[in-house]
């Protein structure tokens, strides 16, 4: 099996993204893009962007501390700058853009340094907004911030109360509230994308469960249902919603349609690999689940379905596949992080 062939195969831009980056006017700069989505995106947008005929510039930005990422972020031909965002002389000497996606933030590794995961996932946003007050900008947020809810209730939409627990989800609401307080002061069009989880080949909760499963590790059962959705399907809606920015800002839930078992998933994986799924622990009956509705309303269901990406992870993972190793904790129910 060819994983690199596999991989290029599903990073070709819809004919939806690139009729929709033929609207996008202007330079596009993707805050935070040595995460595990922003090379994969920019790349995404890159080659978009080919294929629409068009040549808006498109930068990306991070400390780039590991410098893999960016060789990675400079070959998918991208401009690549060095930039310390909590550096205000390094912020403000960006070059301005007309588009800004905004995927920096802090999550694992909270606990024990919760200043600095504030200054990253509050404050920043601010001086970002400053910065960027006449772009749009599509800046990605977290479910983590809404509540636990029982499975009968069908996940929660946008008009939903937000319910944070532990430090880095009430940093996360942080986030889109000072997002919103600027894109009202400064009359900025802005997008705040709720997302939870985006899946891919190297990480997610679709891995880590194969992953249990091929390794005979049993599956806890506490947070017994999940919404993922597949990484380039994440990629395309981000890249589109520069198209649907506002002021007051609007917030958008992004995921998937199925309000998935992680059992069900486990077992599937179970069928493929010969195997049997381990479980420990009971379900607890309630979930950080969304409903994204609005989202799908706007550009369709995704177009990479579950049985699909079940079948992907399991195809690399039993061929040795690379992993990020950054789990998810999606089981994690007390916040901490």
């Amino acid at each position: 099996m060819d994983l690199k062939k596999l991989e290029e195969k599903y990073a070709v831009p819809s004919k939806e993204l690139v009729e929709d980056v033929k609207q996008i006017e202007g330079d596009i700069m993707l805050l935070g893009i040595a995460g595990k989505m922003g090379v994969s995106m920019g790349k995404l947008l890159v080659d978009a962007l080919k294929l629409a005929g068009k040549d808006n510039k498109v930068y990306g930005v991070s400390r780039f501390s590991d410098p893999k990422a960016k060789s990675q972020v400079e070959e998918s031909g991208i401009i690549a700058i060095a930039c310390d965002l909590l550096n205000d002389e390094q912020l403000f000497n960006l070059p301005d853009v007309a588009n800004v996606i905004y995927l920096a933030g802090h999550k694992f590794g909270t606990v024990g340094n919760e200043d600095f995961t504030w200054a990253m996932n509050t404050y920043l946003p601010g001086r970002v907004s400053e910065k960027f007050k006449n772009a749009k900008i599509v800046a990605f947020s977290s479910g983590n911030i809404l509540p636990f809810v029982k499975l009968n209730e069908g996940g929660v939409d946008e008009d939903a109360v937000p319910e944070p627990i532990g430090e880095y989800a009430q940093s996360c609401l942080g986030r889109e509230r000072v997002f919103q307080y600027f894109a009202k002061k400064n009359s900025t069009a802005m997008l705040i994308y709720r997302l939870n989880y985006a899946v891919d080949f190297r990480y997610g909760v679709i891995m880590e469960i194969g992953k249990s499963v091929w390794n005979g590790k049993p599956i806890d059962l506490r947070t017994e249902n999940v919404n993922v959705i597949w990484q380039g399907d994440a990629n395309e809606i981000a890249i589109r919603s520069l198209l649907h920015c506002e002021s007051p800002a609007k917030i958008l839930n992004v995921t998937g349609p199925e309000t998935l078992s992680t059992k069900w998933v486990a077992k599937e994986f179970a069928k493929l690999f010969g195997k049997e799924a381990k479980f420990v622990h009971e379900a607890e009956g309630t979930a950080l689940l969304n409903n994204a509705s609005e989202c799908h309303r706007l550009f369709g269901y995704p177009k990479v379905t579950i049985r699909e990406v079940i079948e992907l992870n399991a195809t690399w993972i039993q061929n040795g596949g690379e992993e990020f190793g950054k789990p998810t904790h999606f089981q994690e129910r007390g916040g901490q992080f």
